[in-house]
């Protein structure tokens, strides 16, 4: 009977430390993701739109489809989301960013590029990761527009009602 209690004891000794040993190798920083033309490539999501979003180092120019930042985000506010990956993580002016874009308006357009530009950042950076998933870039907001429901005018909004 005490054989058993010690074999299991044992058991539970070698098990732990294998535990031990798992959580170590997670707790390692992990390997950037560029390809071999040394870019970071990331999708990114707001509402309807989707944004693919490839990141190198460079002179700090962002080009959306074609076009450049100002002409194609021409409201400062939306320059600013787009920007704000690189802000916050200090990296502002040192990476070349190449969007495309389709989908929703020019604010989810914008909002997509920022959340491609932050996954794109972490993949070339990892140590990047605790700064903007503090800030809540990394988020996917996942709101989007609810659907039409038969028998009411809009999404909730029902019919006016008539008396008579």
């Amino acid at each position: 009977m005490s054989e058993t209690v010690e074999t299991t004891l044992e058991n539970l000794d070698t098990a732990l430390a294998g535990e031990g040993a798992v959580e170590a190798v997670e707790a390692a920083p992990a390997e950037p993701k560029i390809d071999e033309l040394g870019r970071a490539y990331a999708t990114g999501k707001r509402k309807n739109a989707i944004a693919r979003v490839w990141i190198k180092p460079g002179s700090g120019t962002i080009t959306v489809n074609g076009r450049d930042e100002k002409t194609y985000f021409a409201r400062p506010v939306l320059r600013m989301i787009v920007r704000q990956p690189l802000v916050s993580a200090q990296r502002d002016g040192q990476f070349d960013i190449v969007a495309t874009v389709s989908g929703g308006g020019l604010s989810g357009q914008a909002g997509a590029v920022r959340h491609g530009l932050s996954k794109a950042l972490t993949y070339y950076e990892p140590g990047m990761r605790g700064v903007l998933k503090s800030n809540g870039f990394l988020t996917r907001d996942s709101r989007v527009v609810e659907r039409k429901k038969y028998g009411r005018a809009k999404a909730r909004r029902s019919f006016q009602f008539s008396k008579r």
